[in-house]
């Protein structure tokens, strides 16, 4: 077989259909339009967007701002701030968090970051914990627990 004998397998090509170019072709007269109305004429048809008059998308949806419902907000919580409220060897919960006044509002849960030095060992359960403060943590000789 060469190059210039190869031929495309039967019904693999097919004509580009051509409306409007007689009735024997099943697409003359209206070319597949129907008749009259909007759809019908050259340049018919609805804007995009438009809902059928239904008041759209574009207008029902407030314009400025999102607010995600599903978010999920935690209270940050540096592991520096630890070393002030408390001794070495304690249990540090949200609960004792709120207690000692580190937490105030309440959110979906408490992450711990790394910034600053902690010098105690401390037993810290949060829900999230950054990887700087995880390490900083273990290295104070404290253990990690997520709720």
């Amino acid at each position: 077989m060469k190059l210039h004998e190869l031929q495309y397998t039967e019904g693999a090509r097919k004509d580009k259909v051509r409306v409007g170019r007689g009735m024997g072709s099943g697409l003359g007269k209206t070319s597949g339009r129907g008749q009259k109305g909007q759809k019908s004429r050259s340049g018919g048809g609805v804007r995009p967007g438009f809902e059928g008059g239904q008041n759209p998308i574009y207008r029902r949806i407030s314009k400025r701002g999102f607010k995600n419902p599903t978010r999920v907000e935690y209270v940050v919580v540096n592991i520096e701030d630890l070393n002030n409220k408390f001794e070495d060897g304690a249990t540090v919960t949200p609960t004792v968090l709120k207690e000692v006044g580190l937490v105030r509002q309440e959110k979906d849960g408490v992450k711990i970051l790394g910034q600053g030095k902690l010098e105690k060992k401390l037993t810290v359960s949060a829900h999230k914990f950054s990887a700087s403060a995880k390490k900083a943590i273990e290295e104070a000789g404290g253990k990690c627990e997520v709720l």
